[in-house]
């Protein structure tokens, strides 16, 4: 008689520890603290012979911050193959943040490990809200293979292969992570135990008939006890269900499940894990867009620190160790937002506070990194010294590795009583400007070197049009200055008007809803572009709800002014809309009292630069429980829309922007909107309609039978008011996804200003061109001026040069030895990219982790064939 070989069910121990949530973060730390004693006690004492510590090393710093030798406890735990840390620093929501983050957030975690002496390599995020596509290739690049899943993979598949866009792979297990009571000891006993056991176990057949099976033995900020004493009672419960269970790891069951997978086979699955999601596998979509303030701060940052501090850093102040220390410690900062309860916006009100002061205390770093770095440049950027009576100097300043030529913005000191007259580039020719005149000011300045001074100073605003600033490099400006604003330098001229001509023929008119109308020279239009319309929110930090019955409200214009100056037209429009104060009491509906919102919106075009239109909208916000959001419709009938992910550009199917209402109980409605990094597109070739903005992640590409305007259309979320962390009413989610806590700051009364870039047509027709607006969107050129009496060079730069391809890094090498350059195409289609090195350098391939994946290029000029999708990563030294 043939039987059956039983399964090996894999039990890991372990706790899901959220630093803050619907705690702040100094409560949940002292428990984490309790929570280390006990662990350590039972690692000792054999009650508990492995323990998985969460997939994140920030858990060992904030224990050491408190019990240094606790924290040695653990870490000897490590050594000794007890216990189990990273491989992340913390566990990040790894669709908001940028693909350099998760990548920082991996190169920490392996400091940390070296203090260990031990690093786990399983691809561990089960918790985040959903996975984005490039998620293998960056586990990829750290050396790991397998991925442990659940949000947003495929629901009832246990086990697939998921690829990245660039081919990169790795043996995914999609857990339910609602097992986590199982083997829970309750007042039910071991009579529980085994029934709960059972259920797990059959469920898990049913997904996988010859296993191996993995049971993850704990849960959120629970210390599981006594797993071996739970394992021993449950035994015979697990036997007549053909199991048998074991103490195990992660590693030794994905070495298990890489077996058999090999044996069986697994289907293949490919780009972002957000599929439908079954029951209690919510995606919480409503995340992208809780609290926006929290993720244009996130953008702002992140900017400082990849495109500002780091690679200044790298290229004047390589070996300044103090500085890598400052660098390290604003990358902490940073991080410690990331995890998906902070940079999501869905946890108590006093948790968000921290993460702002957070985000300031990030920016304030990366600011004096920044000076450091220019001063090793030779660009004194500290505002001391008497005020400049006569000419005063900027430098701009180019973030990319090729020459740039974009708007800048620059404030300006002088002496009191002096004005811009004319001012000249770096080769002595005229630059026209527009000038404003902020005010009288008393001017201070200190420093390491600088006794403290204080001027009195009158500041100026300054917006030109920069040409041809060197790759990676500056160009000085020079202001000579007079005794009275010239009516001719820098001059506005302000009309009663709502139009704004563009290029060949183009016209954009405002029309009585604030929207836009642009106008081709071939007649065409495209009418209501930038349309505003808010509609009521009855959910909740996670999720969207819609109020039953309620019609979106738009915007009402009330007046129209064009601007414009030697440099820039720009059309302001003051609308007024009018919103309902909140729901009713009983949440059924918009409450009938109404409080009238004021808006600004402004529209600049830069006239002889091939740039696309900015457009910012700035309010007060008064009323509660509403989403704001900004519509542009296509009439080029488009099945699918655009979006960047952290390294690739992928497409997305429009669709309407919520399904059907669930019905069951612990399901959740789908949204259309998908997480976006910085730039989007709807249509093709000449009404292809393309929007970058940085901070703003939440998009929607619209079918026409869903959108407002009966057109496809692609839509950002700027705004989403609730006052709860969490609800059980909500129709869109028919359970709580934690506790119901009242979150009233969530509502967002506050001031908001959004930034978009907007292009259309021929400028965006190819994906290449997206890249390109998103960089100039999202990291444009800056300013600053230069301290009187000094006389830097002209321009500089130092001779490196990126064509063809996207930088994404240039950092100082974690081991000290030279420089890191990565370069990216996230298109479909083949680049070629030309790298030129400054003088005396060479590059050799390296993978994420900075480990060497092949032999050094020959000196010179590079010449590299990337791949659709490919990203490259290069060590830079002096030969």
């Amino acid at each position: 008689m043939t039987t059956t070989p039983p399964v090996d069910c894999h039990v890991v121990t372990h706790v899901h520890w959220d630093r803050e949530w619907y705690r702040p973060f100094e409560s949940y730390r002292a428990r984490l603290v309790e929570l280390a004693e006990r662990v350590c006690a039972e690692l000792d004492d054999g009650r508990m012979t492995t323990f998985h510590l969460d997939g994140q090393t920030i858990v060992l710093a904030d224990v050491q911050a408190l019990r240094p030798d606790l924290a040695d406890r653990l870490a000897a735990h490590a050594r000794a193959g007890r216990l189990t840390l990273g491989p992340w620093h913390v566990l990040a929501d790894n669709q908001l943040v940028s693909g350099e983050n998760l990548v920082r957030n991996l190169l920490t975690a392996r400091r940390w490990g070296t203090r260990v002496g031990v690093l786990a390599d399983v691809g561990y995020c089960p918790d985040t809200f959903g996975h984005p596509a490039d998620l293998p290739r960056i586990l990829n690049g750290f050396g790991m293979d397998t991925a442990l899943v659940w949000r947003g993979a495929p629901d009832g598949v246990a086990r697939f292969h998921w690829r990245s866009p660039d081919g990169s792979q790795v043996l995914a297990a999609n857990q339910g992570y609602h097992a986590a009571e199982v083997l829970w000891a309750e007042p039910d006993g071991d009579s529980g135990r085994a029934a709960r056991l059972k259920d797990f176990l059959a469920a898990e057949r049913d997904r996988l008939p010859g296993g191996p099976w993995l049971l993850m033995n704990g849960g959120d900020h629970l210390a599981p006890t006594d797993p071996a004493g739970a394992l021993a009672a449950t035994a015979p419960a697990a036997a007549e269900q053909g199991a048998v269970l074991g103490e195990s790891t992660l590693a030794a069951f994905f070495a298990a499940a890489r077996a058999a997978a090999e044996a069986g086979g697994v289907p293949l699955v490919e780009g972002p894990l957000r599929h439908r999601p079954g029951r209690l596998t919510f995606l919480l979509p409503g995340t992208f867009s809780a609290r926006t303030y929290l993720k244009q701060a996130n953008a702002a940052a992140q900017t400082d620190l990849e495109r500002w501090a780091e690679p200044l850093l790298a290229l004047h102040a390589p070996d300044d160790a103090t500085l890598a220390a400052e660098l390290r410690h604003a990358w902490e900062l940073l991080l410690r937002n990331a995890p998906h309860d902070s940079i999501c916006g869905c946890s108590v009100d006093e948790v968000h506070r921290e993460n702002e002061v957070r985000f300031e205390r990030v920016r304030q770093t990366a600011d004096h990194l920044v000076l450091r770095a220019l001063g090793a440049a030779g660009l004194d950027t500290r505002r001391y010294g008497d005020p400049e009576t006569e000419r005063a100097a900027f430098a701009v300043l180019n973030p990319h590795p090729r020459p740039h030529t974009g708007p800048v913005t620059v404030e300006l000191l002088t002496a009191p009583g002096r004005h811009p007259q004319t001012l000249t580039g770096p080769d002595g020719a005229p630059v026209p400007f527009e000038a404003e005149l902020l005010g009288e000011e008393t001017a201070f300045e200190a420093d390491l070197d600088l006794l403290p001074d204080s001027r009195p100073a009158l500041r100026h605003r300054l917006h030109l049009l920069a040409a041809d600033v060197p790759a990676l490099g500056h160009a000085v400006h020079t202001v000579v200055l007079g005794d009275t604003p010239r009516p001719d330098a820098g001059a506005t001229v302000e009309e009663d008007e709502r139009a704004l001509p563009l290029p060949d023929g183009a016209t954009l008119t405002a029309r009585d809803d604030a929207a836009l109308t642009l106008r081709l020279a071939d007649g065409t239009e495209l009418p209501g572009l930038a349309a505003l319309l808010d509609d009521g929110d009855r959910g909740d930090t996670y999720n969207f709800d819609p109020v039953p019955h309620d019609a979106p409200r738009a915007p009402r214009l009330l007046a129209a002014r064009r601007r414009t100056s030697a440099v820039r037209t720009v059309l302001e429009l003051d609308a007024v809309i009018e919103l309902p104060t909140g729901l009713t009491a009983d949440r059924a509906a918009r409450s009938a009292d109404t409080v009238e919102v004021p808006l600004t919106v402004t529209v600049a075009h830069w006239p002889g630069h091939d740039g696309p239109l900015r457009w910012n909208l700035t309010f007060d916000n008064t009323a509660d429980d509403h989403r704001l959001r900004v519509h542009f419709p296509t009439p080029a009938p488009s099945a699918r829309w655009s979006a960047d992910t952290h390294y690739s550009l992928l497409d997305h199917p429009v669709g309407p922007d919520l399904g059907p209402l669930p019905t069951e109980r612990a399901h959740e409605a789908e949204y259309g909107c998908v997480p976006v990094q910085g730039v989007s597109a709807i249509g093709d070739g000449e009404l292809r309609i393309a929007v970058a903005a940085a901070g703003l992640p939440e998009r929607t590409g619209l079918a026409a039978g869903s959108s407002p305007s009966g057109q496809d259309e692609l839509v950002v979320t700027l705004l989403r008011s609730v006052g709860w962390l969490s609800r059980f009413d909500l129709n869109a989610r028919t359970t709580g996804a934690g506790p119901m806590m009242a979150t009233p700051e969530a509502q967002c009364r506050r001031r908001h200003s959004f930034d978009l870039a907007l292009a259309v047509g021929a400028p965006v027709a190819a994906d290449a061109d997206l890249v390109d607006l998103a960089e100039a969107a999202t990291v444009p050129l800056r300013a600053a001026q230069l301290r009187p009496g000094t006389a830097p060079a002209a321009t500089g730069a130092p001779g490196l040069r990126v064509r063809g391809a996207r930088m994404t890094a240039l950092k100082g090498a974690e081991d000290g030895n030279g420089l890191v350059l990565r370069l990216s195409n996230p298109t479909g289609r083949p680049s070629a990219v030309e790298v030129e090195l400054p003088d005396g350098w060479r590059a050799a391939p390296v993978r994420l982790d900075e480990s060497p994946t092949g032999e050094p290029y020959p000196t010179g000029a590079l010449a590299l064939d990337l791949a659709p999708y490919a990203l490259v990563s290069l060590r830079l030294t002096r030969s």
